[in-house]
């Protein structure tokens, strides 16, 4: 490219640029077949020189559609830094040019969505829906890149522009996975839930591995995220893939209308009543263990942490230097080492209890979390229960260490020492009303459970179903 029509570029000065045309009509001709990396029109879009940029088009519109060494158009260029009103001049000039993929294999709206660039999401989705549905190397939409970059405003321009085309939404890219399999697994709640109850995303829909949504969250790292996805996707009628071939099967097998109950070794009637065969999905499931396994194994870990941190740092701290003799020396009375705790020294008994309840609520922690991860066949309610006691031991004498903290680090003063007591019994008196409660409404449940087990009582579910069959008969 000759140098001044670089510099003129460079600087937006459309003044130069006509006198350059003035002096030399074909300078933009020669820059069309010169073996450069960029055109001009190149570095005015990406530089955002809107009046530059719109003299270059009226004097050659071949420009647009011109290809840098990466590939890329103008547009591309335009796009990835965000100028809005270049992309709507390049746009017009030659609306081909969006369909063009750079050396990446992107249109300029992937290369938008990527970068979040909502306002040229916006011109040109205004141009066509063509450009929208074009896909990757890999088999990905805009959609995907969106998700995939966290861009929720750019996810937002591109569902309103497809409307009630549901097969967008849903489109998987090479791997089998839809968008909301990569917010699932990139842990992305705001997306997860816009797409669950804003689009018509397929919460069941199987990846290339036969994994839903609802598998991804559950074989992925667990962390604080993690439950509130998962009760977006149940609420939205997630299952796993087990679950969902089961259905499958159920629907192909039973006739149309056609009610089973049956019989389960010997008692009354089963839990199992099939009322119609309309598909499964539209209940919400109720996967009672799964919800306990993962709620057990985040507070398990936050008690865990909170008792090893309570362990290596003890109520007043640790003393900063020795003392072994005195200034004559002598023996001192209550000799001490450097990194040692204060309060071991000071008041061993009360050190004695706050390290035998803390040590007992971290171990406990930890044998949950070992259980959960153990791969035992652990998964039938009675051993849920088990850990579940196991929790209340945890949580118990971590309250205990609590209360011994505060009592270490409050002064001998009479008041303060009256409404520390006062305190104290109060909350104990309510931490064990409340564990009362718990305990016996739990027993009630597994009494409930046991007789409906073996056939004493019925299933409520069973119940209404029986009713609703009487009715319609």
């Amino acid at each position: 490219m000759d140098k001044k029509l670089l510099d003129a570029a460079m600087a937006g000065d459309t003044a130069a640029l006509k006198d350059l045309i003035a002096e030399d009509p074909l300078v933009l001709d020669r820059a069309l077949v010169s073996c450069v990396s960029e055109t001009p029109l190149h570095v005015a879009s990406m530089l955002g020189h809107l009046g530059f940029v719109t003299e270059l088009l009226s004097r050659n519109p071949e420009l647009a559609s011109e290809l840098d060494s990466h590939g890329s158009t103008p547009l591309h260029v335009a796009a990835a830094k965000g100028h809005a009103e270049i992309v709507k001049e390049l746009v017009l000039a030659d609306p081909g040019v969006c369909a063009v993929r750079n050396g990446d294999g992107r249109t300029a709206l992937h290369v938008a969505a990527a970068k979040g660039r909502v306002k040229v999401m916006r011109e040109l989705v205004r141009v066509g829906n063509e450009s929208t549905r074009a896909l990757t190397d890999r088999g990905e939409t805009a959609l995907h890149l969106c998700v995939g970059c966290n861009r929720l405003e750019g996810l937002k321009v591109l569902v309103e522009a497809a409307g009630s085309d549901d097969d967008f939404v849903n489109w998987k890219d090479c791997d089998g996975n839809t968008v909301l399999h990569i917010a699932v697994a990139k842990k992305q709640t705001e997306i997860t839930k816009f797409l669950l109850f804003k689009t018509g995303v397929n919460v069941n829909a199987l990846n290339a591995n036969s994994a839903t949504a609802l598998d991804i969250l559950m074989q992925s790292p667990r962390d604080l995220r993690d439950m509130e996805i998962e009760d977006s996707l149940r609420g939205a009628g997630a299952q796993s893939a087990k679950d969902v071939r089961n259905i499958a099967q159920d629907w192909v097998r039973a006739p149309t209308k056609e009610r089973q109950i049956s019989r389960h070794r010997g008692s009354a009637l089963s839990s199992r009543v099939s009322v119609s065969m309309k598909p499964a999905g539209n209940k919400k499931p109720t996967d009672w263990l799964g919800r306990k396994r993962s709620s057990l194994m985040v507070v398990a870990s936050l008690l865990a942490t909170v008792a090893f941190q309570a362990a290596i740092t003890p109520p007043g701290g640790f003393w900063q230097d020795d003392l072994q003799v005195d200034e004559n020396g002598n023996p001192v009375a209550s000799p001490h080492t450097v990194g040692t705790s204060v309060m071991a020294t000071k008041q061993g008994k009360e050190y004695g209890l706050f390290m035998i309840f803390n040590t007992i609520s971290f171990l406990t922690s930890l044998s949950i979390i070992l259980l959960l991860v153990s791969g035992l066949p652990i998964k039938r309610r009675r051993w849920m229960w088990i850990q579940m006691v196991i929790m209340w031991v945890a949580v118990t004498t971590l309250v205990i260490t609590y209360f011994i903290t505060l009592r270490h680090m409050s002064p001998n003063d009479e008041n303060v020492q009256i409404m520390l007591r006062k305190v104290t019994e109060i909350s104990v008196l309510t931490w064990l009303t409340l564990m009362v409660v718990v305990f016996f409404g739990n027993v009630i449940r597994m009494n409930l459970w046991i007789l409906r087990k073996y056939g004493y009582i019925k299933s409520k579910e069973v119940d209404d179903e029986l009713e609703e069959v009487r009715t319609e008969d």
